[in-house]
């Protein structure tokens, strides 16, 4: 988690100096470590490398996570979409519109902050 949170401020520092293409990315791995710790420590039978590939841990994070309902549907659908947004904003020729950067940014947030409500009240 503690990377999800350093890529969470990495993206709001980003936005805020402009780079939409860096924030989106940022936001995403904020995500992407979030959704890797919550099927960690959720003890979902997952290989301790789930993070190996994109398409596997969120495959994993919707197998495991999702439809059994220990995390919302819509909260679900967020990690799907900044995967989407990542790909235009690492691999496309096209930037990524500054309001989907905001929007991505504050879902990240609130992403990774139901990830440690849900799954590390402790920590």
């Amino acid at each position: 988690m503690a990377k999800a949170d350093t890529a969470c401020s990495s993206a709001r520092a980003l936005l805020d100096l402009g780079d939409v293409d860096g924030a989106a990315n940022r936001a995403y791995y904020a995500m992407f470590d979030a959704a890797r710790a919550a099927l960690l420590v959720s003890g979902a039978q997952v290989a301790p490398d789930i993070g190996r590939t994109h398409s596997g841990l969120i495959g994993a994070f919707g197998k495991f996570l999702v439809r059994n309902g220990a995390v919302p549907k819509e909260i679900g659908r967020l990690l799907n979409r900044a995967h989407e947004i990542r790909l235009v904003a690492d691999y496309k020729g096209d930037c990524v519109e500054a309001a989907d950067a905001r929007e991505m940014v504050a879902q990240a947030e609130t992403f990774v902050a139901t990830m440690r409500a849900l799954f590390m009240a402790d920590a």
